[in-house]
């Protein structure tokens, strides 16, 4: 019997998922390269639902200078970061531990390939999920998660497990509107009314708080970049158009 309908609080496109607390943001630190662009984009569109975002950076023994390069550019736009390994065991505690003070809808979401059923194995080993390897031509990950599964893990939590974001299209799906962009980014939302001009676009004007930030080393360039290059399809996209 359903007694009660609550409101829906969010809701992802891609991946199909609703009433969200939290999403990992996994990615490896090699085999398959870092898509720091996509990981952008996602974070981005959890920001405009109000969804925290963790990112989880895994395969951190293949390659330990970018997987600290990851880890910095992330934790200075304001992110908690994990950098871990299912290999060797490297930073699993430190995630187990964040993950049992949580309660609500978690969800772990990334590239294919990248360790996400791996890594719910190593920290939830009953659930006996599939995993998959990673194609030597083409650096990227097979699927083995093919839909969202809700997973209950405690009395107050549940975590998702997804399949790949690489569906995040913002010229073919509405995720939010251009004025809404700058709040998608947290350094640069923090930022805004320092600029020298009110209608600054922040990518690239004299006076701009961000553009000088990015200069200063305080933003890392990738996240400007992909800021840069979703403002550019969004002020393509007109309303009438939708």
């Amino acid at each position: 019997v359903i007694d009660e309908i609550l409101e829906r609080k969010n809701s992802l496109i891609r991946p199909p998922m609703a009433n969200l607390d939290c999403v990992f943001v996994s990615m490896a630190a090699a085999k398959p390269a870092p898509m720091l662009d996509m990981t952008d984009k996602l974070i981005s569109i959890l920001e405009h639902n109000d969804i925290e975002s963790v990112i989880v950076v895994e395969k951190c023994e293949l390659d330990r200078e970018r997987a600290a390069e990851i880890k910095a550019i992330y934790e200075s736009a304001g992110y908690p970061v994990f950098v871990l390994s299912c290999e060797t065991g490297e930073g699993i505690d430190e995630i187990e531990s964040f993950i049992s003070s949580r309660k609500g809808i978690l969800a772990l979401a990334g590239a294919s390939g990248v360790g996400k059923s791996t890594l719910l194995n190593r920290l939830f080993p009953t659930l006996g999920l599939g995993t998959g390897s990673v194609s030597r031509k083409t650096e990227r990950g097979r699927h083995t998660t093919r839909s969202v599964t809700l997973l209950k893990l405690g009395e107050e939590l549940y975590f998702a497990d997804t399949p790949g974001f690489s569906m995040l299209d913002f010229e073919r799906f509405d995720f939010f509107d251009l004025e809404d962009l700058p709040l998608s980014f947290r350094e640069i939302n923090e930022r805004i009314g320092q600029c020298r001009y009110t209608k600054c676009t922040h990518r690239k004007e004299d006076g701009c708080a961000v553009v000088e930030a990015v200069k200063n080393g305080e933003i890392a360039k990738s996240r400007h970049e992909s800021y840069v290059a979703l403002y550019e399809i969004l002020k393509n996209k007109h309303k009438w158009d939708k």
